[in-house]
C-alpha cells in the first residue's frame, strides 16, 4: 500500500500563489536534493531509434571511449540542466 500525503488549505493556497519561476526553482532544488546520496535506481526502457542513427551514435561513442548508453544518459542530464 502506498502512503497518502495530505496538504493543508494554507499550503495549497501558498502553492497556487507561486509564480512559474518559483515553481521551476522549487523543482530544480528538489531534483538537486535527490541527486545527492545514493544513486537512483535505473529503469529499463524501450524506445525505437532509426538504425543508422543508433549505429552512428554507437560508433562515435566507441571512438571517444565511452559507453553509448552512458552517453545517452549524459545527454539527458545536460538537456535537463540546460
Amino acid at each position: 500500500m502506498r502512503p497518502v500525503q495530505y496538504f493543508t488549505e494554507e499550503y495549497l493556497r501558498q502553492c497556487r500563489a507561486m509564480t512559474p519561476e518559483q515553481i521551476v526553482g522549487f523543482l530544480e532544488d528538489f531534483r538537486a536534493l535527490h541527486r545527492r546520496g545514493l544513486p537512483a535506481k535505473s529503469r529499463l526502457i524501450s524506445m525505437k531509434v532509426p538504425e543508422p542513427l543508433l549505429g552512428a551514435f554507437k560508433t562515435r561513442a566507441l571512438l571517444e571511449g565511452v559507453a553509448y548508453q552512458t552517453q545517452i544518459k549524459k545527454l539527458m542530464r545536460d538537456w535537463l540542466d540546460g
